[in-house]
Formats: structure tokens, C-alpha cells, sequence
């Protein structure tokens, strides 16, 4: 097997860790809540104080990504998740003792800063594929690398809900942030910034990695030479980057609300017990574990066969998002938990089809800055999650939760219209 595969794997398997660390305790909210005596407005402001870290942690990640390489990266940011996983489970304890005798203070600070160790993950996965994946397989590759996603919120409540079986959710935190730095120690002794540098990588290897065969007119290739240094804000003189930020933050808004609201509203609404959700949990991430491989296996097809990154990147988004918003609109208009959760699998599926795509614009439009322009626009995206849990537990409070799945139709409606605007290549050059 080639070695890029084999990093490509590891990187996947990264992606679960990290999204079953931060989708754990969604399952384990009833205690939690009960414990310490919370209600949903008081738990959505939980749930979203890790969207405020995860912003800063993006866009400064990307920067680092570039900067020191995405070997630093990986290494500082996969184990201070996993230490401040572990502290989660006495966040509520602190603040309490420490921060005035609130547990809120207390969940707010642990959660703001496992939020900003995750993340730099996508915009240090973004720079890590603009250094190994060839030009032509970057659809792929960067689809490849997202597969973790929806991998791991499917996982999330087998593993969350096995673990709370068998122990108590403080104890839960503690073992998935010893997996991670498990999984930390191991990758530091695999990986290198560029296979370049990596001895099983072979001359073979290296030569397709780089090649330029096939490149379109409007592609770029990786700088092997001295690099040129292109400020962060250089990214808002890019029409194409800001608009594609856009329609990512549809995505990451329906991504997020799934992840972070489907327990609860699954044993609010249907009186669902703890114990069943192991696998309805699973189910609105069925088809997007599937729709995130082929989404890049499409849009490199629709590279090779149209000659055009337009049709081929943003003409995939737009066309999915708007499918995405229809199924979110019709949750309303049904009744049984079957269909329910039929029309989130089908509209998270589509959310996801199109999610490689917002990270090769990127690659395809500045590949040099992959890591600082994929920070910013993960900055920027994830102002959904903060949005998404926040606002829901605002809506759910004042509306119930039709108003959920109505405010997820809107934000998949906004992002597919901006990604209309879309034009990736370097006749978008920023610098």
C-alpha cells in the first residue's frame, strides 16, 4: 500500500477520536443536568461555549499548520484535547469550588478550552493533504480526511452510551481522553510534514504525488520552493474564499445541531430512555458516512469530465445544500420517529455530500496557504457552533423544537445561495 494511504487512514481515525470526544456529552446530558441542576436554555449555553474556543482555535491552528508544520500541530492540539476532555468531567466541581459556586463557570471554561484545542483539526488535516494528496485526488482526499466526521458522530453513541453502561459520566471522560493521547504518541512516530522528508516514501510515490499531469488551467500545485508570505486578511480579498466560508457554515450549522441536540430531543419528544440510543443515535449519520467519500469521488469526476472546479466544487454544494434544505423543512410536517429520523439521515446526507468540496476550494484557490486560509474559513464557519446549540436551546425553550429543524432549512438555504458565487482557481489569486 502506499504510504499517503496510510496516513490518510490515521488521519481518519484521528477525526473519530476528536468527534466522539466532543459528541460525548450529548449523551450524557440527563445526568449531567440532572447533577447540577441545569434546564435546556442553561444547557445550550453549555453545549455552545465550545464553539467559542473551537473558532479561535481554527483560525490560529491553520496559522500554526503553516507555519511550524502540521506535525507540531497534530501533536500539541490532539493532547490538549485530551487533557481537557479528561477535565470535563470535574468541570462542574471546579466551578463550583472555584468560580463562584457555579457549575456553569465551570463547564464554560473547560468547555471554551477543549474547544480551542480542537479546533485546529480541519485546517491542520486541510495543509497535511495540500503536502501529501496529488492535484487529482484531491476531491478525494480531502473527503477522505472528513470521513472522521460523520464516522465518528455515528460512533459517538454506541461508545458513549456502552461507556455510560458501565460507569458513571465522569469516569467516561476520563478513558476517551486517554485514547487520545494514545493515539498522539503513536502518530508522532508515523508522520512528517511533507513525504518529502518521510523514508517509506518512495521515489514512485513522491513523483505522483507532485506530479502536475492533467492539472487544469485554473490549479495550483504545493510550493516546494521558498515561500512567499501572504497575510491571514488577504483571504477577505477573495470573493470565492468568503462565500465558501458561507456556505461551510451551513454545513457546519445543521453538522453541529445534529450532534449536539438529537439526544435530547429524542427523549424529550418520544420519551426515549438512555439505553435505546445507541443506535437511534446512529441513524441521521448512516448516509453521511457513505455521501462524504463519494461527494469527493463526484466533484474530481465531474474535474476530469466538465474541465471545470466551478461545476465540480461549488456546483455539487449548491445543488446539495438545497436538497439538504428541503428535507429539514418537511421534519415538521410529519409525526412518527421513523420518518423523523428517515428525513435527518436523507438531509445529513446531503449536507455531507458536498463537505470535501469547502476544503478543496481552498486547496484549489491558494493551496500555499492551505492551512491559514483553511483556519479562517473554519474560523468563520464555526461561528455555527455557537449558533446552532445556543440558539436552539433559545427556540426549543420559546417554540419547541419545529423551529429547530425550520431554523436548519434557513442556514442550508444560506449557505447554498453563497456558494453560488463560487469560482475556485487561481484566477481568484488573493496575492
Amino acid at each position: 500500500m502506499k504510504y499517503r494511504y496510510l496516513i490518510f487512514s490515521m488521519i481518519v481515525f484521528m477525526t473519530v477520536i476528536n468527534y466522539i470526544d466532543r459528541g460525548a456529552i450529548s449523551y450524557a446530558q440527563a445526568a449531567i443536568i440532572a447533577e447540577f441542576g441545569l434546564n435546556p436554555k442553561s444547557w445550550g449555553e453549555i453545549l455552545g461555549y465550545f464553539g467559542y474556543g473551537y473558532m479561535i482555535g481554527a483560525l490560529f491552528g491553520g496559522m500554526l499548520a503553516d507555519k511550524k508544520g502540521p506535525k507540531f500541530v497534530w501533536i500539541a492540539a490532539g493532547l490538549a484535547w485530551s487533557v481537557f476532555e479528561i477535565g470535563t468531567a470535574y468541570a462542574g466541581y471546579i466551578g463550583m469550588t472555584l468560580l463562584g459556586g457555579s457549575a456553569i463557570a465551570g463547564f464554560a471554561l473547560f468547555r471554551v478550552l477543549f474547544g480551542l484545542s480542537e479546533g485546529p483539526l480541519f485546517s491542520t488535516i486541510n495543509r497535511t493533504m495540500a503536502n501529501w494528496a496529488a492535484p487529482k485526488e484531491r476531491g478525494f482526499a480531502a473527503s477522505l480526511g472528513l470521513l472522521g466526521s460523520p464516522l465518528g458522530a455515528l460512533l459517538t453513541a454506541p461508545v458513549a452510551v456502552g461507556l455510560l453502561s458501565i460507569m458513571d459520566w465522569k469516569k467516561m471522560f476520563l478513558v476517551l481522553g486517554i485514547i487520545g493521547i494514545i493515539w498522539v504518541v503513536i502518530w508522532m512516530k508515523m508522520f512528517t510534514d511533507n513525504p518529502e522528508d518521510h523514508p517509506k516514501v518512495s521515489k514512485e510515490e513522491l513523483a505522483e504525488i507532485r506530479s502536475t499531469d492533467g492539472l487544469l488551467k485554473t490549479e495550483q500545485v504545493v510550493n516546494q520552493g521558498p515561500k512567499v508570505h501572504v497575510p491571514w486578511y488577504h483571504f477577505f480579498k477573495s470573493p470565492t474564499l468568503v462565500m465558501n466560508a458561507i456556505g461551510y457554515f451551513a454545513f457546519q450549522y445543521v453538522n453541529f445541531l445534529i450532534l449536539t441536540w438529537t439526544p435530547k430531543y429524542l427523549q424529550d419528544t418520544f420519551d426515549f430512555k438512555l439505553s435505546s440510543l445507541w443506535y437511534l443515535g446512529m441513524i441521521p449519520w448512516i448516509g453521511a458516512c457513505v455521501t462524504v467519500l463519494l461527494g469527493g469521488k463526484i466533484s474530481d469526476a465531474l474535474r476530469r469530465k466538465t474541465g471545470s472546479l466551478r461545476i465540480a466544487r461549488s456546483g455539487l454544494a449548491v445543488v446539495s445544500l438545497l436538497l439538504t434544505a428541503i428535507c429539514f423543512m418537511m421534519i415538521p410536517t410529519v409525526n412518527s420517529v421513523g420518518a423523523v429520523l428517515a428525513l435527518m439521515a436523507i438531509g445529513n446526507a446531503f449536507n455531507f455530500l458536498p463537505n470535501s468540496v469547502y476544503w478543496t476550494v481552498i486547496i484549489d484557490t491558494e493551496p500555499t496557504r492551505a492551512g491559514t486560509f483553511g483556519g479562517v474559513t473554519h474560523f468563520i464557519t464555526n461561528i455555527a457552533t455557537i449558533v446552532a446549540p445556543t440558539l436552539t436551546g433559545v427556540l426549543v425553550a420559546s417554540s419547541g423544537y419545529t423551529a429547530m429543524f425550520v431554523a436548519a432549512a434557513v442556514a442550508a438555504g444560506i449557505g447554498m445561495v453563497a456558494m453560488i458565487f463560487v469560482k475556485p482557481g487561481k484566477r481568484e489569486k488573493t496575492a
